[in-house]
């Protein structure tokens, strides 16, 4: 008897399991069924209901090319503004960076005075930010996304976003920076000592309070040493007195640096270097 209950619960567990299964599977046909319906229907109030409710749903994949359609059928209506906002940000959504900024920009053309606009401009700018690869790659949106915070910065100076556009412009310019740094530096590394005194220096007028200045003004005082050192006769004087010069700018500013007593170090095999050449 026990075994006849036993055996009668599982087909039961199974059926139901199993039509459950179907049950979903019914479910997303007609879902999908429906969907289609919407796709091919030209009832757009029924496209706009519909695109609006996948976007709340964050089925940004399927809102997407409702609203592409609606975008240009309620062109120059007044449902064209909220169909386009919802199109940007189902670029946006869509991880498409490239699109969603762009078509940011053009909402905040577009529509100058709606309410939307700020967000829209702003949301260019955070397009290219969130666009801007590791230091160590092309930093063209970088300074892209520095061009449109500052231009957001300009437009709405009373706005909310400042605080956070400076900061982000921040973040950028410290891989701006690095990268700059990391790129002299490897001319360091490569005994390229005339390049890489050139563009440390470089780096620092272009970031004066650079986060690397101490070790790059210790890294100039020794490529220029090193640089006259292997330096032909008629140039090693001039090479020499510029080590002294870098040395004494450096430790103007990093006397208690951890790099000061090195720096002492290259500065007085320089000075004695010059000293047989001023004689």
């Amino acid at each position: 008897m026990n075994n006849q209950l036993n055996r009668y619960f599982c087909a039961m567990l199974k059926f139901n399991r199993h039509s459950g299964l179907w049950f979903l599977l019914l479910i997303v046909f007609v879902s999908c069924s429906n969907y289609n319906k919407v796709l091919k229907s030209t009832d757009y109030s029924l496209k706009q209901k519909t695109a609006v409710e996948l976007y709340n749903k964050k089925d940004y994949q399927r809102a997407y090319p409702l609203f592409e359609e609606l975008v240009a059928v309620t062109r120059g209506t007044v449902n064209a503004e909220d169909m386009y906002f919802y199109y940007c940000y189902c670029n946006y959504y869509l991880d498409d960076l490239i699109s969603a900024g762009y078509h940011f920009q053009q909402f905040a053309k577009t529509y100058p005075t709606s309410p939307k606009a700020e967000e829209a401009a702003y949301m260019n700018a955070y397009c290219f930010y969130l666009g801007s690869p590791d230091y160590t790659l092309d930093q063209s949106n970088s300074i892209k996304a520095i061009q449109e915070m500052q231009l957001f910065i300009n437009q709405y100076p009373n706005s909310t976003r400042i605080q956070e556009c400076n900061e982000l412009i921040d973040k950028l310019r410290a891989k701006l920076e690095r990268k700059a740094f990391e790129a002299a530096m490897l001319y360091f590394k490569m005994m390229d000592y005339k390049a890489a005194s050139m563009s440390l220096k470089n780096m620092l007028a272009d970031y004066p309070n650079s986060q690397f200045k101490e070790e790059a003004m210790f890294t100039v005082v020794r490529a220029n040493y090193l640089l006259a050192e292997n330096s032909v006769d008629s140039k090693k004087m001039e090479r020499y007195k510029s080590t002294i010069d870098d040395y004494n700018a450096f430790i103007n500013k990093f006397a208690a640096g951890k790099y000061a007593e090195q720096a002492k170090e290259v500065y007085d095999k320089a000075l004695i270097r010059y000293n047989e050449y001023i004689k």
